[in-house]
């Protein structure tokens, strides 16, 4: 899954990936994750686990596996309250086996009942974005404000969707409801 990130060095497409394994409620974090970003991870999966019914997936899916989310971007360490909305969506891809739209790319925080959080760094992660091809950014709902005073070329050829809940996230990166 792609997300956006703000690091030191400005905005970076920033790959979560995630894997199951048979095991018992084991829950592996790698990469350059900040303890701010770890926390994301935790409040993902509850979050997933909360809703896997609705979901369509199997309720007691972590009670017969052990997950494991990767950050692979070399390096550089990233931190900070805007992966969230990626790391749901890893972990409904994985465990609904529904491909993420690879022309989307989100940043945003989640709350442990799904809504989507506003972050920092909105023009760089813009930039970060277009140097990468993608056309369309699911963003906080609370974050229009920002985007209204990012120059209009800037915004050009993206398409930016505006986001409240987790709902509307993975309807617009994986379709429907999942």
């Amino acid at each position: 899954v792609t997300g956006l990130a703000w690091t030191a060095a400005g905005g970076v497409v920033q790959f979560v990936e995630a894997t199951a394994m048979s095991g018992k409620k084991g829950f592996t974090l790698t990469g350059q994750m900040g303890e701010v970003m770890k926390e994301s991870a935790q409040t993902a999966l509850s979050l997933v686990r909360t809703r896997a019914e609705s979901l369509g997936i199997d309720k007691n899916f972590f009670e017969k596996m052990d997950l494991h989310i990767h950050v692979p971007e070399g390096a550089v360490q990233k931190d900070g309250p805007s992966a969230g909305v990626t790391m749901v969506c890893a972990l409904v891809s994985l465990l609904s086996k529904k491909a993420v739209r690879q022309d989307v790319a989100m940043t945003g925080e989640i709350t442990l009942t799904g809504l989507v959080l506003p972050i920092g760094g909105l023009k760089e992660k813009i930039l970060a974005a277009k140097r990468a091809g993608i056309k369309t950014i699911i963003m906080p709902q609370k974050n229009e404000g920002d985007l209204k005073e990012i120059d209009e070329p800037l915004k050009k050829g993206l398409k930016f969707v505006l986001v409240e809940s987790i709902d509307q996230v993975l309807k617009e990166a994986i379709g429907g409801h999942v």
